[in-house]
């Protein structure tokens, strides 16, 4: 199983992006998914999940401004990033999460930087 983020880029504040996350292999549906993020000198840090029944849940950091989706049908998990501040700043990861702790390994992420 390998993970693929994309759709990172430097934007100003305010402004949005939207990550794409895609996983390899025939296991993705049964699994709820993650985006984390690491900013530097900083640990790695859970935004955002979303179930196989497409309940969701949000770090209160991004909470309203951030929205999570999935299309199991092209294993695929988004992060709809809008009001961007420069906390924000920070290499995006997906990850597949059993018990609440993330399963695979980790994939090469995408870099998230927004200026102020």
């Amino acid at each position: 199983v390998q993970l693929q983020a994309s759709g990172g880029g430097l934007v100003h504040t305010g402004g949005s992006l939207k990550l794409s996350c895609v996983l390899s292999g025939n296991v993705f549906s049964p699994y709820v998914m993650g985006w984390y993020r690491q900013a530097p000198g900083k640990q790695r840090e859970l935004v955002a999940t979303i179930s196989s029944g497409i309940t969701t849940t949000y770090g209160d950091s991004v909470k309203g401004r951030f929205t999570i989706s999935r299309d199991n049908a092209k294993n695929t998990v988004y992060l709809q990033m809008n009001s961007l501040k420069p906390e924000d700043t920070a290499v995006y990861y997906c990850n597949r999460l059993r018990g609440g702790m993330p399963v695979s390994d980790w994939g090469q992420g995408t870099q998230v930087t927004v200026s102020s």
